[in-house]
């Protein structure tokens, strides 16, 4: 953190604060009382996956009835949404960011802009991470190796060897990983997975999504001194070194291929999540045939593409995916999914924390049709939340698990892989190398910015 961001930080909450250079602690000495999350139980996850009892209750992990201490990591938009009474421990590399976020904790809280401080505190059993996509992996890994259970936010990863990696350690460490695909916590999106599973509509052999366009922008992205309150170095962290520029930043850096990949990568790990989860397609292991075309921004700097049209063909189940921006949509809303089978068709709008379906979804199940057609009666994001941290005191697998979250963002980097050679190509999920394609297999993996090591 920037000297200047150190000394606004140690103003607002009156005590002098060391860098994190300086000390592995920033305290946060504020009393202000957060608004309660809401209660309510937790919907029973649609086709739970449960590991062996012989895994439960690991020593010095909480039990069923204890409380769950965690740390949020990245503290812009979805990272706020899981502070609670029982944060110990709050990071983020903005200054700013991270002390209006402290006022959201009850009672003394760590504060630090180096999330591995975080991971060296031994009370905290769970971490959340919410900082920008070419940290997840990463910060997955770290935390995993640390002995901290994950909740990721989307998508899982940007390259297939970090999915790989990802997976693998979770594994070896034996840790719960949730990825925030919210969708799969939605009744909506439940209703529709049980219909299309029972055979409702037939054989499902084509699915077609929209979405509207990439942002643009005309700002040129030129140079200039990140603020004193931001620690830009730390904010590119694994990426390649890029000058400060505010159209480079926080959220806009789902813009640049560096760091995020666009709409494809962003929503899409949700609308591909919910195919992959009523199509069972979470573990498929065949060929993919992967083609991807699109317009190139007409200015400024966001480099990923305006427009674009994705085709998946999975050839072991003779299943077509698309994805189009624009697209048209099926159904009043800004984005979605139509599943086409050979009796009818149902359409998913959204498939984030915000979902909904057609009412003939229905007819299967006890739900009625204002629990599962209007997106505001339920609060999928606290469900989501709810489950990884039951699955954390249980040692069950969560509803998003990494594997599954890893299969759906693969999906979208071998489609942008596709774009970037601008040619057709065919990947094999279960090798995770293209087939006879030693070009396209290099971009499988990106090296990380030293002194960072996946």
């Amino acid at each position: 953190m920037h000297a200047n961001g150190v000394q606004a930080l140690s103003a607002r909450f009156g005590r002098a604060i060391p860098s994190a250079e300086g000390s592995r602690l920033m305290i946060n000495t504020s009393k202000v009382t957060r608004r309660r999350i809401l209660g309510g139980a937790v919907a029973a996850a649609a086709f739970p996956e449960v590991i062996p009892s012989g895994v439960l209750a690991a020593p010095g992990r909480p039990g069923a009835n204890d409380r769950v201490v965690t740390a949020c990591i990245g503290l812009g938009g979805m990272g706020r949404t899981h502070i609670d009474a029982n944060t110990a421990a709050l990071c983020d590399v903005d200054a700013r960011r991270l002390g209006e976020a402290a006022s959201l904790v009850p009672g003394s809280t760590c504060l630090t802009t180096d999330f591995r401080r975080v991971l060296d505190r031994k009370e905290i059993d769970a971490v959340f991470i919410a900082a920008p996509d070419h940290w997840h992996a990463l910060m997955t890994v770290m935390a995993c190796e640390a002995g901290k259970d994950v909740y990721c936010e989307k998508p899982a990863c940007r390259t297939v060897r970090e999915g790989r990696t990802m997976i693998d350690t979770a594994r070896r460490t034996g840790r719960v990983v949730q990825v925030g695909s919210q969708g799969r916590s939605h009744p909506a999106a439940e209703a529709a997975t049980r219909a299309i599973r029972s055979g409702l509509f037939g054989e499902i052999r084509r699915v077609s999504m929209w979405h509207p366009n990439n942002w643009t922008t005309s700002d040129p992205g030129r140079s200039e001194e990140p603020p004193s309150e931001l620690d830009w170095n730390m904010w590119l962290g694994p990426a390649r070194w890029v000058d400060y520029s505010p159209a480079r930043a926080h959220f806009n850096h789902r813009w640049f291929t560096d760091f995020g990949g666009g709409f494809i990568r962003d929503r899409g790990a949700h609308a591909l999540s919910l195919m992959n989860w009523a199509l069972e397609n979470d573990a498929y292991d065949g060929e993919i045939e992967v083609e991807a075309t699109g317009a190139s921004q007409p200015h400024g700097c966001f480099d990923v593409p305006v427009s674009m049209e994705v085709r998946w063909r999975f050839r072991a189940r003779d299943l077509t995916v698309t994805w189009s921006q624009p697209g048209n949509p099926r159904m009043a809303g800004e984005w979605g999914a139509t599943y086409h089978g050979d009796r009818d068709q149902l359409t998913v709008l959204g498939g984030d924390a915000a979902c909904s379906t057609e009412p003939k979804a229905l007819r299967l199940g006890d739900l009625h049709a204002g629990s599962a057609t209007e997106s505001d009666t339920v609060d999928a994001g606290e469900r989501h939340r709810r489950n990884f941290l039951e699955c954390v005191r249980s040692r069950e697998v969560p509803v998003m698990a990494l594997p599954a979250a890893v299969q759906a963002s693969n999906l979208s980097n071998i489609a942008l892989i596709a774009y970037r050679l601008g040619r057709p190509l065919v990947y094999h999920a279960g090798r995770e190398r293209f087939v006879g394609d030693p070009c396209a297999d290099r971009f499988l993996d990106e090296p990380y910015r030293s002194p960072w090591v996946l």
